[in-house]
C-alpha cells in the first residue's frame, strides 16, 4: 500500500537482495503451475548480465551544474547488436542499448536537465524515443533523433513529468525494433521541494533519501521473443530470462515495503500482466501521482508501452515463497512467472 500505510516499518538501508542461486527444486510443490519450468540456467557471463542486476541496478549517469545553477545529469548509450541467451540453451539475435536487454535503467530527478549520448554500432539505424516532455527535435523518430549506423546524436531535455516511464527504438518497423530488445525503463522521480503538499510522499520515491532507503524497490520490464520469427511469441520473461526468478527467488525482507516499477513491453500480444499471489498492492498507473491509481488489488493488466507502480508489504505474512505471475497461462508456463522468498530481516 502506498507509503503513509507502512509507518511502522523498520528503516533499514539495505535494498533488496535477489537469491543468485537456485532454491526451488524442480517438481516441488510451489515451482509452477503443473510444476513446469525451463531446465537448466543461462551463462550469465556470455549474457553480460544477470537478472538480479536487473532488478535493482539504476543508471544514475554524471551530475555537473549547469551555469545557471541547475543540475546536468548525462548518459551515454550505445545501440549494439548482440545474441543474447533467453532460456537455457536458447539464443536470440538481439539489438540492444548497452549490450542488454532491456537496456539500462535511467533514473533523474524531477526539473534536471537531461543529456543523452547516442552511438549507434548496431547494423541497422536506431533511435531512442522517451516516453516524457520534450521538444519535437528530440522526438526519436524519422528527422528527430534517428541515426543510422556508425553516426551519434544528442538528446537534451528536461526531466518532467515524474513518474514510471521507459524510452525505446522508433525506427521501422517498430515492431520489430521492439521485440527485437530495443527498449528500457526510465524513471524520473518527484522533487520533494516541488511537492511541498506531499514532501514526505515524494521523499520516499527520491534515490537516496533516507525515506527512499527503507523501500525494497525492483524493476521488471514485463517482454517476450519470437525466436522464429513468425510474430507469435515462444517465452515469456520478466527481464528477459525465462522463469529466471522461479528458480532463484527474489529475496524479500518481511518488515520493509516493496515498490515495483513494472513496465510492458511485449510485442505481438495485446496485453500482459501482473498477478500477486496472497497480498494485494496499490497501483499508481503511469507512476505520475503521489496517491494511488487503484487500491488493494492483486492484478493489474498493461497494453504495451503501459507502466506502473505497485507498492505492497509481506508484514503480517510469515516467511515462504510467494508466487507471482502473468495472468495469462501461456505466458505463465512459458516463462513469465516467479517467486518472492519472504524472509526476517
Amino acid at each position: 500500500m502506498g507509503q503513509e500505510g507502512h509507518a511502522g516499518h523498520a528503516g533499514a538501508a539495505a535494498p533488496a537482495t535477489p537469491a543468485t542461486e537456485p532454491e526451488v527444486p524442480y517438481g516441488g510443490a510451489h515451482s509452477a503451475h503443473g510444476d513446469m519450468l525451463t531446465v537448466g540456467a543461462v551463462d550469465d557471463a556470455a549474457n553480460g548480465f544477470t537478472t538480479t542486476e536487473l532488478l535493482t541496478e539504476w543508471e544514475t549517469g554524471t551530475v555537473s551544474t549547469l551555469p545557471d545553477g541547475r543540475v546536468l545529469r548525462s548518459f551515454v548509450i550505445e545501440a549494439v547488436d548482440k545474441e543474447i541467451e533467453i532460456a537455457p540453451g536458447v539464443k536470440f539475435p538481439a539489438w540492444t542499448y548497452n549490450g542488454r536487454v532491456p537496456g539500462p535503467a535511467l533514473r533523474a530527478k524531477e526539473g534536471e536537465r537531461l543529456q543523452i549520448t547516442f552511438r549507434n554500432f548496431g547494423s541497422h539505424p536506431h533511435s531512442m524515443h522517451f516516453h516524457g516532455i520534450h521538444a519535437a527535435r528530440m522526438d526519436g523518430v524519422p528527422g528527430a533523433g534517428l541515426i543510422n549506423p556508425g553516426e551519434s546524436f544528442v538528446y537534451e531535455f528536461d526531466a518532467f513529468p515524474f513518474g514510471c516511464h521507459l524510452y525505446h527504438c522508433h525506427a521501422l518497423p517498430l515492431r520489430r525494433h521492439m521485440h527485437k530488445g530495443m527498449y528500457g525503463a526510465f524513471v524520473i522521480d518527484p522533487d520533494p521541494a516541488l511537492h511541498p503538499e506531499a514532501a514526505e510522499l515524494a521523499s520516499g520515491r527520491l534515490l537516496g533519501t533516507p525515506e527512499n532507503a527503507r523501500w525494497q524497490e525492483l524493476i521488471m520490464v514485463m517482454n517476450a521473443f519470437d525466436t522464429n520469427f513468425d510474430s507469435e511469441n515462444e517465452f515469456y520473461a520478466v527481464n528477459s530470462i525465462a522463469h529466471a526468478y522461479a528458480k532463484a527467488p527474489i529475496r524479500i525482507e518481511k518488515s520493509r515495503p516493496v515498490r515495483i516499477y513494472l513496465i510492458n513491453v511485449t510485442e505481438f500480444d495485446p496485453i500482459n500482466s501482473f498477478h500477486l499471489h496472497a497480498n494485494f498492492f496499490d497501483y499508481y498507473d503511469t507512476g505520475t501521482n503521489l496517491s494511488p491509481t487503484l487500491k488493494t488489488v492483486d492484478l493489474i493488466m498493461q497494453c504495451q508501452a503501459q507502466r506502473g507502480i505497485l507498492e505492497f508489504s509481506y508484514i503480517r505474512h510469515e516467511p515462504g515463497l510467494y508466487m507471482f505471475h502473468a495472468h495469462q497461462s501461456e505466458f505463465t508456463e512459458l516463462g513469465w512467472m516467479g517467486m518472492f522468498d519472504v524472509v526476517e530481516a
